[in-house]
């Protein structure tokens, strides 16, 4: 596919771009690395270093009151002046939230995901997988990304929870209702029913803490329980919605970075032949190039607080700055042959999980699910087959991924190998 260059326009909206973005971002990186989409009134950044830059900037110059994933509708409405810090009280989510707020709350639930903590859920997630595989490999076709990533990603947020394992598909399905965007987009009283579901998921398990008494066995809920904003404690609600966000970003992601990935090396026989030549020592690095070509996350932004300067650009306080992901993933000034997967590339630096304030606070724990998976898949399936003409990737100005990979399993390791 290719874009013409007369009269070039970027909308994230517009129906080519959602359903293949690519070939957008390049002209925006080779002619219009800082873009201004005048009908919006925000500055979109496509190139790596612009995009690392300016989620290095700190201070509150830029918050998220208005969320970092904005709808077309919300865009749509300039800002006269920088956007008003939000009420405490009652206490909405900590995202939308600047400094020093979001800090405090993210740290209240995330000693949970900190690397030591994350290492102890290895067997957990190692015997899931398996299990999993013992369960779908027998029918010889799956889907890759909702039967199986999607529910590995799905109960192990559960189990962190403790929430049943055994609903994670239900919970799986929630997210993705809620995830699903544009021309896929429900309404807006199924989205509420569904933010209200997964609320309803947590709040239990919150109310059951706060009754035994937080001991902190539970970090992600007894640290939200211990919490005090303003000098009070935070009701059961405020604290199930402060904690969709894990449940969401733990469930969402992955699978359709995993799935792809699969699929990118079953392309390339001897790429995948090289990773599985010592799987143990080489799934993290694979995973990370996945993270990097296969990410589904299109964009994250910003809105300015005070006037400031970005790549060259002038900022007045309210104007919004994106950055690109994709794009920026797939810079030549940052990455060789970007748009070549290649499973041992040397990623010094990268966006795939944010930067500064909001880097995803489950980094860690994305990073030990990917390298199972890919250990344990790669080590039972030794031939795969992915049915490309049942493969679904919804047009989307956000979540641009696979959503249904079908595979059929064509051999698999015998017992010892």
């Amino acid at each position: 596919m290719s874009v013409a260059l007369d009269d070039f326009v970027y909308d994230p909206f517009a129906p080519e771009v959602m359903s293949n973005p690519l070939p957008f971002y390049e002209v925006l990186r080779d002619r219009f690395p800082v873009y201004y989409a005048e009908k919006y009134d925000t500055f979109f950044l496509s190139r790596f270093q612009d995009a690392w830059d300016f989620l290095s900037l700190a201070d509150n110059m830029f918050v998220t009151n208005e969320g970092s994933v904005f709808t077309q509708a919300a865009v749509l409405r300039h800002n006269t002046e920088a956007p008003q810090d939000k009420p405490t009280t009652p206490f909405g989510s900590h995202l939308n939230y600047g400094s020093p707020v979001y800090e405090l709350v993210r740290q209240a639930h995330g000693r949970q995901l900190r690397p030591g903590n994350v290492r102890k859920l290895e067997p957990f997630i190692r015997s899931l997988v398996r299990r999993r595989l013992d369960q779908l490999i027998p029918a010889g076709r799956f889907d890759l990304v909702h039967e199986f990533a999607g529910i590995i990603s799905a109960s192990t947020i559960c189990h962190l929870f403790h929430i049943p394992v055994e609903d994670a598909g239900e919970v799986l399905d929630t997210i993705n209702v809620l995830t699903r965007t544009d021309n896929d987009e429900p309404g807006f009283k199924d989205v509420q029913e569904h933010q209200v579901k997964l609320i309803e998921f947590i709040r239990p398990r919150v109310a059951t803490r706060r009754a035994d008494g937080p001991d902190g066995s539970w970090p992600l809920v007894d640290g939200m329980l211990e919490f005090r904003l303003d000098g009070r404690e935070l009701t059961d609600v405020e604290i199930a919605a402060n904690l969709t966000c894990v449940l969401v970003g733990g469930t969402e992601t992955l699978p359709k970075v995993v799935g792809h990935g699969l699929w990118e090396l079953n392309r390339r026989p001897d790429q995948l032949a090289e990773v599985r030549s010592d799987l143990a020592a080489n799934s993290a690095a694979a995973a990370e190039e996945m993270n990097r070509f296969c990410g589904p996350a299109q964009w994250f932004g910003r809105t300015a607080r005070e006037p400031v300067t970005i790549a060259g650009q002038s900022v007045r306080p309210g104007q919004r700055v994106a950055y690109l992901t994709q794009s920026a993933n797939r810079d030549p000034r940052e990455f060789e042959n970007p748009n070549r997967f290649q499973w041992n590339r040397s990623i010094p630096r990268t966006l795939a999980f944010g930067r500064g304030q909001h880097f995803c606070v489950g980094i860690h724990l994305a990073r030990l699910e990917e390298r199972i998976i890919l250990e344990e898949f790669l080590g039972r399936v030794t031939g795969y087959e992915i049915d490309e003409d049942a493969a679904v990737r919804h047009p989307s100005s956000f979540q641009w991924g696979y959503s249904h990979l079908p595979v059929t399993i064509t051999s698999t390791a015998l017992p010892g190998d």
